[in-house]
């Protein structure tokens, strides 16, 4: 874009005269140089076309009138008493001179701008991310003006070998961290490997596995805290994970409680890191907020329409950070009530298990009471019915004993068979109460009949009357009496229980 123009035109008396315009941008001026026809030679007005036009020196020939006009944009670059045929001429360069003066103005701001990031980098003894972070900002608005072209080539140029300059000294500082940083990690990285080795030696020697688990989840908080590059952290991960499983597998049937408890470690620390990352993100995002109320004011004091369009540019790259970060902030508060969710459900989940450990517990004691009351009544029938034999034997001089035995030990086999059956009621009480205890009142029914049985065949066989044998059968009735509501009491504890477990799966 040419910032000088040479044209005819003529003065207030008419007489023809030569002009040449200069646009001085840093000034925001246009000095006018008027030449009288007498000097404005053929030569000279072909030097200004050839010479001057593109910025080389060509001597003004004398005499020569300049005048010093402000550059406007309502008002006429040529004074009321030059009057020029190419019009259009002095229009178009007076609508580009005022975008060139903004541009210069655009490149004087980020110049100045890069003169300050410059500073700051040359007193680095160390790399800063927030340097670099600044420096590709810089350049990314630069690139942004000159996609826009509201930056000239030469300009752009100069501020690119500029910021290459600044970029590359970064590297030099980011190279000499991150060798540092290797070697670091590489220390930590060895530190991790043998601590865990250590574990794995104590875990062939058959060494207690809780305290091992305990140090375990020890260096795995160390290691969540751990500064190491990601070729380490994926090698130290991979050991953590394996001994952990290596642990696990050591773990004997039904220590499910432990698993519970390491299961619940790692859920609370995932909940407490994940805490802490949505508390940094909303103060990432809040401070971008406060970066977009400054630029929209900073807009609102903007003069130049260049200068707004950068401010606008920078809204909406804040608009759009702030949009992402808003999505992924969505995303952990889902996965935030996910695990609120799961720690309730764990929470509930033990204590049901407690409360049915207690039931558990309550009815193996009254089922073991039930048990023992069941054989002391069966050892006071067998001597009830060893009595009721031997009155036999004597009040019939001691005939078919051999009955009376086998009347024992039949009524002996069936009360035995009652007693089994409470103690299968016992073993399936928390599944199959409902058929157990069916089962049970048959084996009532059943002992009673064959009791009775028994008692007839044998006063018929003696040939004893019912009447001689009442004591005998009143009493097994009422043993047996006895018997059925121990048990049965024992079954009405065991329901209760199951009930009161149903109403807390329930609740």
């Amino acid at each position: 874009m040419k910032t000088k123009v040479v044209l005819w035109g003529e003065n207030a008396s008419n007489e023809k005269i030569l002009l040449a315009m200069e646009l001085l941008e840093r000034d925001n001026k246009v000095m006018l140089y008027v030449f009288p026809l007498e000097v404005a030679t053929e030569d000279f007005y072909q030097s200004l076309l050839d010479l001057w036009r593109e910025g080389k020196h060509v001597d003004f020939p004398q005499p020569h009138q300049v005048i010093e006009r402000p550059l406007s944009v309502s008002e006429s670059l040529l004074p009321e008493d030059i009057k020029v045929e190419r019009t259009d001429l002095i229009s178009r360069a007076q609508a580009e001179w005022h975008f060139v003066v903004l541009s210069a103005k655009l490149y004087e701001m980020y110049k100045t701008e890069l003169d300050e990031l410059k500073d700051k980098i040359d007193k680095l003894s160390d790399y800063d991310d927030k340097l670099w972070a600044d420096a590709k900002g810089f350049w990314t608005k630069v690139q942004d003006q000159v996609k826009e072209q509201n930056l000239f080539k030469e300009h752009s140029a100069i501020l690119k070998e500029r910021t290459n300059i600044l970029f590359d000294k970064l590297k030099d500082l980011k190279k000499n961290l991150q060798n540092e940083f290797e070697k670091t990690s590489a220390e930590v990285s060895a530190k991790f490997m043998e601590e865990i080795k250590e574990i794995e030696e104590k875990l062939e020697k058959g060494l207690g596995l809780k305290p091992l688990f305990e140090q375990m989840k020890s260096i795995q908080e160390k290691y969540y805290k751990a500064q190491m590059t990601k070729d380490d952290r994926k090698n130290v991960w991979d050991k953590l994970d394996g001994t952990f499983k290596a642990l696990k597998d050591k773990k004997p049937a039904g220590g499910g409680g432990g698993n519970r408890e390491y299961d619940k470690s790692r859920l609370q620390a995932r909940y407490d890191g994940l805490v802490d990352t949505i508390g940094k993100m909303e103060k990432s995002i809040l401070r971008d907020k406060q970066d977009l109320e400054f630029q929209v004011k900073k807009i609102e004091q903007t003069d130049g329409q260049l200068e707004m369009q950068i401010r606008k540019a920078k809204l909406k790259m804040l608009e759009e950070r702030i949009n992402s970060k808003n999505d992924k902030l969505q995303d952990m508060y889902k996965v935030k009530k996910e695990l609120e969710d799961r720690r309730s459900k764990d929470e509930q989940r033990r204590v049901v298990e407690e409360k049915r450990n207690e039931a558990k517990e309550v009815v193996k004691q009254k089922i073991a009471s039930g048990i023992e009351a069941a054989k002391e009544e069966r050892e006071t029938m067998a001597d009830l019915l060893e009595n009721a034999a031997t009155r036999i034997k004597e009040s019939k001089g001691g005939k078919k004993p051999s009955m009376l035995e086998n009347l024992k030990e039949s009524i002996t086999e069936t009360f035995e068979d009652v007693v089994d059956t409470v103690k299968a009621v016992a073993e399936v009480a928390e599944d199959k109460i409902e058929n157990a205890v069916d089962a049970l009142d048959d084996k009532m029914d059943v002992a009673e009949d064959k009791v009775e049985s028994m008692l007839e065949s044998v006063g018929d066989k003696l040939g004893i009357t019912k009447e001689k044998l009442k004591s005998v059968a009143d009493a097994v009735e009422e043993k047996m009496d006895i018997i059925e509501d121990k048990v049965e009491d024992v079954i009405d504890s065991i329901t209760s229980s199951d009930k009161d477990k149903d109403s807390e799966k329930e609740a």
